[in-house]
């Protein structure tokens, strides 16, 4: 596997920059069989989705983005755990980081902008087989340090399912799935960088453990992604605090 950072222009809230207007000015080559990283940060500014820190609370915009939360008093850090899109993450991905004053939110529809950006780059470039994760950072138990994530993605398959085939020795698996998407996001994402390295975008190459498809997810695939907290295997404990209900 091959993963190359794109470096590009500071994008910032104030710059107004077109998203597909930076795709053309610094994704110069793009190959068949390729995926593009991108990262959820500068979908959302070139949407508009950020706040001037100072015009609203950071908990209400939290609570109004969170499908569910936890008040921040109840954390050591006074940081607000939350669950958005069937994600466990922090401040429901809203983020101050690299925001030149703003909060920055999540993008609107990000299964959406990573669909259209698939379609861009097969179109662009003549190809067929193409992929797009939109990705952010998130944290993970018992473990200091942030890792990618991807919170959309699109041409090829997300899960490589294991079940019912046979492991070295002959047994066979009864749940494996391999969580390609996210495994893919957590290799950009740390090529990516986390500070002031200014590549929000990289291209993945040399995949081929990769199930491209030449199409956009489709909602039975997407739902099959989720699980519901009370047959997520860590359901002991999430369902042993009491979550709140956002406004999403």
């Amino acid at each position: 596997m091959k993963i190359t950072a794109i470096k590009t222009d500071k994008i910032t809230p104030t710059s107004r920059q077109d998203l597909y207007s930076v795709l053309d000015k610094h994704l110069r080559v793009f190959k068949e069989k390729s995926i593009l990283a991108i990262a959820s940060k500068i979908v959302s500014i070139c949407e508009g989705r950020t706040m001037k820190i100072g015009d609203r609370a950071k908990e209400e915009l939290i609570k109004e983005e969170a499908e569910y939360f936890l008040l921040p008093r109840r954390s050591k850090y006074n940081i607000t755990l939350t669950i958005k899109n069937n994600i466990l993450i922090p401040t429901a991905g809203i983020d101050e980081s690299n925001g030149n004053g703003y909060y920055i939110l999540w993008p609107t529809n990000p299964q959406k902008t990573a669909n259209e950006i698939r379609e861009y780059l097969r179109r662009r470039f003549s190809l067929k087989e193409v992929g797009v994760i939109v990705t952010d950072s998130k944290t993970s138990p018992l473990r200091w340090g942030t890792t990618g994530i991807a919170i959309a993605h699109s041409g090829f398959s997300a899960l490589n399912s294991y079940i019912g085939k046979p492991d070295i020795f002959g047994r066979k698996f009864k749940v494996t799935k391999a969580n390609v998407m996210d495994g893919l996001a957590a290799a950009a994402v740390a090529a990516m960088g986390e500070g002031n390295e200014q590549t929000p975008l990289a291209t993945i190459e040399n995949i081929p453990f990769v199930q491209f498809k030449r199409r956009n997810p489709t909602g039975k695939e997407l739902r099959e992604l989720k699980i519901s907290l009370k047959d997520d295997l860590y359901a002991l404990l999430l369902q042993s605090v009491k979550w709140r209900k956002g406004k999403i």
